[in-house]
């Protein structure tokens, strides 16, 4: 990435529930960070699919992206993702052929392969359960039985139902399927963008034989962005809606005025994420209280590629994710106790990647200009 062109910079939220806070109150306060992402320039907005997270309200992406395109303008708003095994593709391409026609040209469908939950809760999403050996997977009251688990269909027929859900919006890469005679919706003028989201190699090989955008889940600090990365280029085939690879890399990401201050605020997202690390769902707590868990030490110094600094080193860091991934697109995950907190970080990294923006455009005509005759 050059000084400048830097690429363009899109924001992930969860609707994270804070502690003493409601679901309510989390919804609401990803509306108001859409609404600032909107009015700040960045690209998209997305919402994420999760079950049975007692401080995750992002569960219906559809039903919140299509709140949320009503609060803003112009920023295109998408899901990151739907998790395709949890759903009917027919059903999906529905919802987001819809979102599509109330708000042309503002919709993403980015989409997923894992179940976005345990396989307790995912049984009772997709409503498809098999036997545990020698018992049917439910007692007489109803109850799942123990050892009961999801029917694997969804996760292992992935490839097969994502070219069904591309075909329903259009993108038929077949000759025949249930899509022949079924249509997402009468009389279409445009389609959401598919985009493939994953964090391993098998997506990322999956959306370059599509010829689709991939986006790596960099913000789960799970390492391999760059053995994915290869994988997605190398196996790229152009198709009719991407001729070259376009990546999209996620960063978990708090800026504030100085860098003690970005420290203090990312403190409650840090806790958490060694929480889940650790197998356990704490909540977001205040800054003041996570930095007193009696597991913070261990939080601290917990090895992670999450992004807390000034405006500077935050652009700095942004800047050198783009150069080491080749990213075409850059999201960013903000997660902080307090809205107000969320939003200032997103109003001081636009205006340090603007500045930078400018700054490496001025150098770069100031270089042209003291060029010799001839000079490439």
């Amino acid at each position: 990435m050059s000084a400048a062109q830097p690429v363009p910079l899109s924001a992930l939220d969860l609707a994270t529930v804070s502690e003493g806070g409601t679901s309510a109150q989390a919804l609401s306060e990803t509306t108001e960070l859409a609404r600032a992402a909107d009015r700040l320039g960045y690209e998209r907005f997305w919402v994420a699919e999760h079950h049975n997270i007692d401080t995750v309200a992002s569960t219906s992406p559809a039903v919140l992206i299509a709140h949320l395109a009503a609060h803003t303008q112009r920023i295109k708003l998408g899901s990151g993702g739907v998790m395709l095994p949890n759903h009917s593709p027919a059903v999906i391409a529905e919802q987001f052929a819809m979102l599509e026609a109330l708000h042309p040209g503002r919709i993403d469908l980015g989409v997923g392969r894992a179940p976005g939950s345990d396989r307790i809760t995912a049984a009772a999403v997709r409503q498809s359960i098999t036997s545990a050996p020698g018992e049917g997977g439910r007692a007489p009251d109803g109850a799942l039985r123990q050892g009961a688990v999801p029917d694997p269909w969804q996760v292992d027929d992935f490839p097969s139902h994502l070219i069904d859900l591309m075909a329903y919006l259009g993108d038929v890469r077949a000759t025949e399927g249930p899509w022949v005679d079924f249509q997402a919706t009468p009389k279409a003028t445009s389609a959401p963008a598919v985009l493939l989201l994953g964090s391993s190699g098998y997506s990322a090989q999956l959306a370059g034989y599509l010829g689709l955008p991939f986006a790596f889940a960099h913000h789960f600090d799970s390492g391999g962005v760059l053995g994915a990365l290869d994988l997605y280029r190398e196996r790229f085939q152009p198709s009719a809606v991407l001729d070259e690879p376009y990546v999209m890399v996620s960063a978990g990401l708090v800026t504030a005025a100085d860098s003690e201050t970005a420290r203090y605020h990312a403190a409650p997202s840090l806790l958490r994420r060694w929480g889940i690390r650790t197998g356990r769902f704490w909540p977001l707590l205040h800054p003041d209280e996570a930095m007193t868990h009696p597991e913070w030490q261990r939080a601290a110094t917990m090895p992670t590629n999450a992004i807390a600094g000034d405006p500077d080193e935050a652009v700095e860091a942004l800047e050198a994710l783009a150069a080491a991934t080749g990213a075409d697109e850059l999201m960013v995950h903000t997660s902080t106790f307090g809205l107000a907190e969320r939003i200032a970080s997103l109003e001081l990294l636009a205006a340090a990647w603007s500045q930078r923006t400018s700054s490496g455009a001025a150098a770069d005509a100031a270089g042209t200009a003291a060029a010799p005759a001839g000079a490439p």
